[in-house]
C-alpha cells in the first residue's frame, strides 16, 4: 500500500488515500472528487475546472498521467 493525498493526484485538501496500485489511487480520488462535487466545495471545484482544461488536451493529459504515475510508483509502502 502506498498513500497520496488528494494535492498530490491534483485536488484540493489534504485528505490521504491508501492503496497498492496507482489505478487503486485514481479510483479514490475520483470517487472524492464527486463526493466534493455533490457538496460544491469551492476548492475541489477549482481543481476539477483546472482538470477539465488539461483533458482537452490529450497529450498534456497524457504526460499529466505518466507524472503522477511515476510519482506514486517512487513512494515508499506504507
Amino acid at each position: 500500500m502506498k498513500t497520496m493525498s488528494c494535492r498530490q493526484l491534483g485536488g484540493a485538501c489534504d485528505k490521504e488515500f491508501h492503496a497498492g496500485t496507482f489505478e487503486g489511487m485514481a479510483g479514490l480520488s475520483q470517487q472524492h472528487g464527486m463526493e466534493m462535487h455533490e457538496q460544491q466545495d469551492a476548492p475541489h471545484l477549482e481543481a476539477m475546472q483546472k482538470m477539465r482544461e488539461l483533458m482537452k488536451d490529450p497529450e498534456q493529459m497524457q504526460q499529466w498521467f505518466e507524472l503522477k504515475k511515476a510519482e506514486f510508483d517512487a513512494l515508499p509502502e506504507d
